[in-house]
């Protein structure tokens, strides 16, 4: 078998032995290859397509080749080819390989001013896929480029070019070719000489020492498919590895063709191939090894290989580091005691539901959705598998690494903190470095890791800033209060299961054990009496920061209650939470007949002394209560509490807001915001203690209908039956 290195010069100086047939005798005889031709059997040259992914390849074969002349020499591995008798050789496979150097020999030769005796090598080199193309290596061999411009506008404007030679496809990607080719090595001295002197060599092994028979050739060249982007992602990580530690890539390579593509299978794709979930999960690896690194992978955009050269190449200093993570992260799934799949993994820790020993979570296969949709964006932007995800994933990688260390139940306390932490923090879970508080997500990972292993919120002056600080302080809290409270562990963790809770629980506290279950029966009460009754209290609201915009809970949207009911931007929590905490002090456990009788109690009471809050029209009228987003737009609550508008859309005043003290009284117009009481040929506007009179015609004011109030400035009259009253007197 011939082994020997060669260059595509020095290949037609060897000689080769052929068996040749001569009067009926089979001999075996030298033959020196005089000619390479490239087959009509075998598909176009291909390296010069401008698709995204051959321009990949392109790139990355030519900086190979560029560090080859620049650098350290390279071997191109084994090219395949037959010799016939007339020293004519036939490439089997390399045929790529050997038209891009024949190529890059040609601008060499042409760009260093080699004399032509030298290069006339490249003259046997030919391909007979069709005329066009072999007419095209032959012509190009005796012209003199000036290479002012590009080659290709050098090549197509001579006069022998024809114009339908751009539609052959192997010219048109030798073209593409040579000009990255020029782009390249444009830079590079006596480019020449270190071609022909070895810079760049491969192997070439005659089909006739493979045992190989020409129906085997036809079968594999007419298969026709180039190989998938995955087998090249294949290939280049092995080869990377290979230059760190060649049993580490031995071992990695067998695991990607075994264990870990049988981990994957049951994430697999219609063709019933895992490629995708593969550099899926890879590239979720990649962005944890580069938050380790206290970096992030925003902004940077990586293709899959060049994340192979970041994170797995021998110039990464880190590198052995990250095959360890790679490693395990593939690994830990497969170790199982009990040989449970990924997802019968989380069921045995997770449920959609409250449930006793476990942790609620709505993402029972987490490794499959981070396999289905890792690094997909939406067409908003949004993230199909989003940060919170991530960490949460990451969580549970950690436990699976360290489950020799950490018990079941350990891991599902932890868990449930790591849960409460990230359901609590949307604003904090970022990676951006150009939001407030920077990329966060180093941060949050080195908590997540002493959460897991240890049980312990770090501090945020010893791991940077990560998870919303007010949840950390409740997580500690928590902690503090199960070591002295451990037989009530079952009845906090139903409460922060709670939907209108999801973990977080200081508008409850720690201190009134009855409140949790208290709590939990409210809020499977009617959500409209629930606000009512809340309201009797005190204004229970709370004002978003920026404007007059204040939020109360509503009958059918449960998200207006989980703002109320989370610590956040908004003023009056702990006003709230006062709020609440009294009502739920009045009853045993609250029900719907408990709050009807709190607010039918509250209005008999306004009614019998005269004093007529703004509450109290609110919580009388149900047209105060549109049921939208429980938004309410006041411009000046201190001084005008009875002027203010009930919102349709969940940020500003449209077209559909009212004013509730007008809206009662009847059709009010839409054009005006619903700050205008059409009445005629008149129109009504609301002042905190009166209602005025316009003429529709000329918008001049004809009267006013004053409303007693006291000296705290709370009506002593009911101003909607005063109205009502003129209204119909005036009708």
């Amino acid at each position: 078998m011939q082994t020997k290195l060669h260059t595509l010069r020095d290949i037609f100086d060897e000689e080769f032995p052929v068996t040749c047939v001569n009067e009926g005798k089979e001999k075996v005889k030298n033959i020196k290859i005089k000619k390479i031709v490239i087959p009509i059997i075998q598909r176009d040259y291909a390296q010069g397509r401008k698709s995204t992914e051959i321009s990949r390849v392109r790139e990355r074969f030519l900086e190979a080749l560029y560090d080859a002349v620049t650098k350290t020499p390279i071997t191109l591995d084994f090219i395949y080819g037959d010799i016939d008798s007339e020293g004519i050789l036939t490439p089997l496979d390399g045929q790529q390989r050997l038209t891009t150097l024949f190529l890059l020999n040609w601008y060499a030769a042409k760009s260093c001013g080699v004399p032509e005796n030298e290069y006339e090598f490249l003259k046997n080199f030919s391909y007979e896929t069709r005329f066009s193309a072999r007419e095209f290596c032959s012509r190009i061999i005796n012209i003199s480029p000036q290479f002012g411009n590009k080659i290709s506008e050098e090549i197509v404007n001579l006069d022998w070019f024809p114009y339908d030679w751009l539609n052959d496809a192997t010219i048109s990607s030798m073209l593409v070719m040579l000009d990255a080719i020029q782009e390249k090595f444009s830079d590079v001295e006596n480019l020449w000489e270190k071609l022909t002197s070895g810079a760049v060599r491969f192997y070439f092994l005659p089909i006739k020492d493979m045992g190989l028979t020409d129906e085997l050739y036809i079968k594999m060249n007419s298969r026709g498919k180039p190989l998938t982007n995955f087998e090249h992602f294949k290939a280049e990580l092995e080869q990377s590895l290979r230059r760190v530690d060649d049993n580490i890539a031995e071992r990695i390579a067998n695991k990607i063709d075994t264990d870990w593509t049988d981990l994957l299978w049951m994430y697999r794709d219609n063709n019933n191939l895992v490629d995708g979930a593969f550099l899926r999960y890879f590239r979720f690896i990649c962005d944890i090894i580069c938050y380790r690194m206290d970096d992030t992978p925003q902004g940077k955009n990586y293709s899959d290989f060049e994340l192979i050269e970041q994170y797995f190449s021998k110039d990464c200093a880190n590198v052995l580091d990250n095959i360890n993570t790679l490693e395990c992260f593939f690994e830990c799934w497969l170790v199982n005691k009990n040989g449970c799949t990924p997802k019968e993994l989380h069921k045995r820790f997770f449920d959609y539901s409250h449930a006793e020993g476990k942790v609620k979570y709505s993402d029972h296969d987490l490794l499959s959705s981070c396999c289905m949709n890792y690094g997909k964006v939406a067409e908003n932007g949004n993230r199909y598998f989003p940060l919170h995800k991530t960490v949460f994933l990451y969580a549970f990688i950690i436990y699976l690494l360290n489950r020799d260390k950490i018990t079941e139940e350990q891991f599902t306390r932890r868990i449930r903190i790591i849960n409460n932490l990230i359901m609590n923090s949307a604003d904090e879970i970022s990676d951006s470095k150009t939001r407030q508080g920077g990329n966060r997500m180093p941060a949050i990972l080195r908590q997540v890791d002493s959460v897991i292993l240890y049980g312990k919120i770090l501090n945020n002056s010893v791991i940077g800033i990560n998870f919303n600080v007010h949840q950390l302080n409740e997580e500690q809290l928590k902690i503090d209060w199960l070591e002295t409270n451990p037989e009530l562990r079952e009845s906090l963790y139903e409460l922060e299961d709670n939907d209108y809770l999801n973990g977080q629980i200081s508008i409850i506290g720690l201190d009134i054990i009855d409140n949790f279950k208290k709590f939990i029966a409210l809020m499977k009460c009617n959500r409209d009496l629930v606000d009512c009754a809340l309201l009797t209290i005190g204004n229970y609201s709370q004002m978003e920061k920026g404007w007059g915009r204040y939020i109360f809970g509503t009958a059918s949207r449960q998200e207006s209650w989980r703002k109320l009911f989370h610590r956040g931007s908004a003023d009056g929590f702990d006003n709230t939470k006062r709020i609440l905490r009294e009502l739920l002090s009045k009853t045993a456990m609250p029900d719907n007949d408990f709050l009807q009788s709190v607010i039918d109690r509250y209005l008999k009471e306004c009614e019998m002394n005269s004093l007529f809050d703004w509450r109290y029209y609110y919580i009388k009228y149900e047209e105060s209560r549109p049921n939208r987003y429980g938004k309410y737009y006041w411009a000046d609550y201190a001084r005008k509490p009875y002027v203010f508008s009930a919102l349709w859309t969940e940020v500003k005043e449209s077209e559909n807001a009212y004013q509730p003290l007008l809206k009662i009284l009847g059709d009010v117009s839409r054009q005006d915001l619903g700050k205008k009481l059409i009445f005629g040929d008149k129109y009504i506007m609301l002042t905190n203690s009166s209602y005025l009179i316009f003429d529709m015609q000329t918008d001049k004011n004809i009267g006013e209908i004053s409303i007693d109030q006291n000296s705290d400035g709370i009506d002593v009259e009911d101003r909607i039956m005063k109205m009502c009253k003129y209204l119909e007197t005036n009708a």
